[in-house]
């Protein structure tokens, strides 16, 4: 009996011994299959940051690193400029056209207008004023039109601020430490002068203003279409510039010259 008690024991604790070497297994199993899952998922959030900054660093045309309604100022100008409010800007443009039709096409002058509303206000108000008189046998009230300063001296010095700042720019290039901008600057001048010996001041004024409320809005809406095009322009535009540097640009002596001394 007491042999047959030790045979049933000895299955019992051999089975239990089995049975903690099972769990042992299952537990190091999950604990691995854990860390590899920690593992994929570190894998995954470092690939979604990779993506993330590839995405910071798209090409952006002149090298912009805010949306296009900061770059035009923000508030009320990039609105209409944005066509954020589609009625202002097509009554901007409008006008616009409307002052071009009227001067260029028309052919009418600018003397001749201000005199004829200067004609036609002092009409109005003479014949108002004794009509008042002649019915209500009082003259009227007419208001007196006052202008306010502040404006008008915010104005003047915020295009003094600006100017001051071109003629600077102006002295910088000038200057000849930046070759290249000074020979950007020189074509964009050369292009300008041809430009404005096809149209006159007002037709010029027009189209740029045209190209204002067009250009910007359909940037805003297809930028990403059109800043890799961008991007192959510019390297080619840099390929183009290298070869003409190489041999044009470092031919030309930089530097001030030294004078000969005179025996």
């Amino acid at each position: 009996m007491a042999d047959e008690s030790e045979h049933t024991a000895a299955p019992a604790t051999g089975e239990s011994l089995l049975d903690k070497i099972a769990d042992k297994l299952h537990g190091h199993d999950s604990s691995s299959s854990s860390d590899s899952d920690s593992d994929s998922g570190k894998k995954e959030s470092s690939s979604i940051k990779d993506t993330s900054s590839i995405k910071d660093k798209v090409f952006r045309l002149f090298g912009r690193e805010k949306p296009v309604h900061s770059v035009l100022g923000g508030g009320k100008p990039a609105d209409v400029l944005l066509w954020r409010n589609k009625k202002i800007s097509a009554s901007v443009l409008s006008v616009a056209t409307a002052v071009w039709i009227f001067f260029e096409l028309l052919e009418y002058h600018l003397l001749t207008l201000v005199g004829h509303i200067l004609i036609l206000l002092l009409a109005v108000l003479f014949l108002w004023s004794n009509a008042h008189t002649f019915i209500h046998k009082a003259p009227p009230r007419i208001p007196v039109v006052h202008l306010p300063e502040e404006p008008f001296l915010q104005f003047a010095s915020a295009l003094t601020i600006e100017l001051n700042r071109g003629f600077a720019a102006l002295h910088a290039i000038g200057s000849g430490r930046d070759l290249k901008t000074f020979l950007a600057v020189i074509v964009g001048t050369w292009i300008l002068s041809i430009v404005g010996s096809w149209v006159n001041f007002l037709t010029l004024f027009y189209i740029v203003f045209v190209l204002l409320h067009t250009v910007p809005v359909f940037y805003d809406k297809y930028e990403d279409k059109i800043d890799p095009l961008a991007e192959k322009a510019l390297i080619e535009f840099k390929k183009q510039y290298a070869v003409f540097d190489e041999k044009v640009l470092s031919k030309i002596p930089k530097g001030p010259l030294k004078g000969k001394k005179l025996a």
